[in-house]
């Protein structure tokens, strides 16, 4: 028997996925295997049968582990039953809730809830709540959804509390021991302007040495890293904490610290004119942009001052500016950076490595946490210069590491698969550029491809095309080097504070600094000799952490998401009907994903909104074509459209084209009455939204009632005569 096992992935429309253990291609699973299930439980299922295109079902045969964290819903009450509403449709099934279950909740409230029965062929789930998060629109609700429903650790144990109150508040004599004092070095932390915790500072200055063939000259780059490790002891409670989040989470207008606030805001912060221990690299960087000697050690520094980008960036432009008057004393600094940074981007060119300039977007909050405005995130000569000198000491990281033949974490980022290269090579040859990527590509014909096209028309879509064919990077304690950087060797040293193994590699150096070896199973500095007993063990705890950490960077991703998909949709429930130019982002074969210029919010037009004709997708070309028009849609295509539709629950925008002079404002006489309708609506909003949902569960209960009874297709005429809200067209 074909049997498999793997972990439920739900999907809102009702079937899920079983994503395999073995990474083979997932098992769709119907809506009917997913009655016994829920997403994320673990299961054994057997192959029963292949599409036409070849993809495999399913059929669960076996749940090997119920998914035991609480699930997050809306508590609704119908006709004297209690029913839970997940907030995650992928969960598909709706949870009931006997009457002395509810806590001290209330219909609409936002809750936690624990499953006491699972679900059967033939019975919903049952459950009772744990917790009452409070009201949908309590300001910050979103981010305490988003924090349970993806599972992040938001609360430090209270071992964790008692060992951080238990630290210091200023560095110790006894700190100071064996380091190299480097206070009188005028390093600076250059950050954002709402950055709270500085975990690097940076110093440069020309260099002339020796005579002859001999002779240097350059500069000499210090990078000062927060020494985290030696307050964060392997094994201790707050480094328990850290290794389960393994990086801080970052929301609009809210961080959830991987340390303590005394450590990550206090302590550990390079706070100006305040002495701090870190762990320094020292490097000697030539004119052509390479690092020709590097060093590490213990240090304590005091930075002189903390400069924004911003700052930074008026003082490069304007060396005779207001900014530059306040700052006279550290000015020289600041253009030394800046001098050895274009001569590292001299040798970012030459060995190429790929650098697209792609525009991030910052949201604006107001009191309440809602959208206020979105603005671009202007990237300045002071954010590439900061990224460069980071850079720089990362590299010097690894390669001390694989020099010294120490196991460790490496940051990986490989090349393209077989499929998304196949892909890429046929896009690019369909757009006859005469330049495309070879069997075994490397990141400088990506890059040369990106400078020879950054000023078509279509540049937007050829350089998304680059993006999408490369690999997520990952943690991992096999060194495959980094194709994005091309940096045969490549590692995270700088942010200790707020990722898990940068502390990791700051624990190697300091224990080869000291010609021994880290132990990641015991946590112990160890002889040479003796760590190579356990080197088997050893390598196979490396990539457990490696994968645990790469996991745990992608679900603070999702969960950073999720919050600003939803603050985007009631910001955009706020614009429904208005119309606004955009931009194509992505096409698929369902529709376009347009980003609108004033508003930088992303959205669908579906297929079905297009016009009256069929269209065609070209997957080599990446284009929808309508067979009868003509008319072509592509990434970076010029469109107008008008704001919809807006599904807060599934965090979706849908969006309508607009032709050219189509007229989409109400005529007079509809004017007066689409008023009073919107007032009506508004006044109402907030018990339509419990009411409406109340509405739906009762219809989908009715809908799985007679579908369980074997009516399907009564089971849909019932439903929709009940009031059910009828589907809106399948997504992908």
């Amino acid at each position: 028997m074909n049997e498999v096992e793997g972990t439920v992935q739900g999907h809102r429309d009702g079937h899920g996925f079983l994503v395999r253990d073995d990474r083979q291609p997932d098992l769709y699973l119907s809506p009917q295997e997913m009655r016994a299930v829920l997403h994320r439980d673990r299961v054994k299922a057997r192959i029963v049968r292949y599409d036409r295109k070849g993809r495999p079902e399913g059929r669960v045969v076996e749940i090997i582990e119920r998914r035991k964290s609480p699930i997050i819903g809306r508590l609704l009450h119908e006709s004297g039953i209690w029913l839970v509403a997940p907030e995650d449709k992928r969960y598909g099934q709706d949870i009931m809730v006997p009457k002395n279950a509810i806590a001290n909740a209330t219909a609409g409230q936002v809750v936690a809830i624990e499953l006491t029965e699972p679900p059967s062929l033939y019975s919903q789930p049952m459950g009772r709540v744990t917790e009452v998060l409070g009201e949908i629109d309590d300001p910050g609700m979103e981010i305490e959804i988003a924090v349970r429903k993806y599972e992040v650790p938001h609360q430090f144990s209270a071992e964790t509390l008692s060992q951080a109150a238990g630290l210091p508040d200023k560095i110790r004599p006894a700190d100071r021991k064996d380091r190299i004092d480097l206070t009188d070095v005028p390093l600076v932390t250059i950050d954002g302007e709402d950055a709270r915790d500085f975990d690097d500072a940076v110093y440069c200055e020309p260099i002339k040495t020796g005579r002859g063939k001999s002779a240097f000259e350059g500069w000499r780059l210090v990078v000062a890293i927060a020494d985290v490790s030696h307050y964060v002891k392997s094994g201790e409670p707050i480094d328990e904490d850290a290794y389960e989040r393994a990086t801080s989470v970052y929301f609009p207008r809210r961080v959830i610290p991987m340390l303590p606030e005394k450590l990550s805001n206090g302590l550990c912060s390079l706070n100006p004119n305040e002495d701090r221990l870190a762990m320094v690299c020292d490097m000697l960087i030539t004119q052509a942009g390479e690092i020709q000697a590097y060093q590490f050690f213990p240090a304590v520094i005091c930075s002189h001052a903390r400069f924004t980008y911003t700052e930074v960036a008026a003082i490069l432009g304007n060396t005779r500016g207001p900014e530059a008057a306040r700052r006279k004393d550290l000015v020289p600094d600041l253009l030394n950076l800046h001098e050895v940074y274009r001569a590292l981007l001299k040798e970012r060119a030459r060995r190429g490595a790929v650098d697209f300039e792609t525009t991030e977007t910052q949201i604006v909050c107001d009191e309440n946490g809602r959208i206020e405005k979105i603005v671009p995130r202007t990237r300045t000569e002071a954010h590439k210069l900061i990224e460069e000198a980071m850079l720089a000491a990362n590299v010097c990281s690894a390669d001390f590491i694989a020099t010294s033949k120490h196991p460790s974490l490496y940051r990986v980022h490989e090349g393209p698969t077989p499929e998304k290269k196949t892909l890429l090579q046929n896009y690019l040859k369909a757009l006859g550029l005469g330049l495309s990527i070879g069997d075994d590509p490397k990141p400088g014909e990506y890059q040369a491809i990106a400078a020879a096209t950054k000023d078509r028309v279509d540049a937007q879509q050829i350089h998304t095309m680059l993006l999408r064919s490369m690999q997520q990077a990952i943690y991992t304690g096999t060194n495959s080097g980094h194709f994005g950087l091309a940096y045969e060797a490549y590692t995270h040293f700088t942010s200790p504070i707020r990722r898990y193994p940068d502390l990791l590699v700051h624990r190697v150096i300091k224990a080869l600094l000291h010609s021994k070896r880290y132990s990641l199973l015991t946590g112990a500095i160890e002889t040479p000799a003796k760590a190579r007993k356990g080197a088997g063990a050893e390598a196979e705890q490396w990539e457990v952490t490696g994968a645990h950490c790469s996991a745990n960077e992608r679900r603070a991703d999702e969960a950073s998401r999720d919050v600003e998909a939803w603050l985007k949709c009631r910001f955009m429930r706020e614009h429904l009907g208005e119309e606004y130019g955009g931009t194509v982002t992505a096409v698929t074969s369902f529709g376009l994903f347009v980003t609108l210029d004033a508003l930088y919010v992303e959205g669908l037009i579906h297929i079905t909104e297009l016009g009256g004709e069929y269209y065609r997708f070209d997957e080599v070309r990446q284009e929808l074509r309508g067979d009868r028009s003509g008319v072509r849609y592509t990434v970076g295509a010029r469109v107008r459209v008008q704001v919809i539709r807006v599904d807060l629950d599934g965090r979706k925008i849908d969006f309508r084209m607009v032709k050219e002079g189509e007229d989409t404002t109400p005529a007079p006489r509809a004017r007066g009455r689409e008023k009073g309708v919107e007032k009506a609506a508004s006044a109402a909003e907030e018990l339509a939204n419990v009411k409406e949902t109340d509405r739906a569960v009762k219809a989908a209960t009715r809908a799985r009632k007679a579908s369980v009874a074997g009516h399907p297709v009564k089971a849909a005429k019932s439903a929709a005569r009940k009031g059910a809200p009828s589907k809106a067209p399948r997504r992908r």
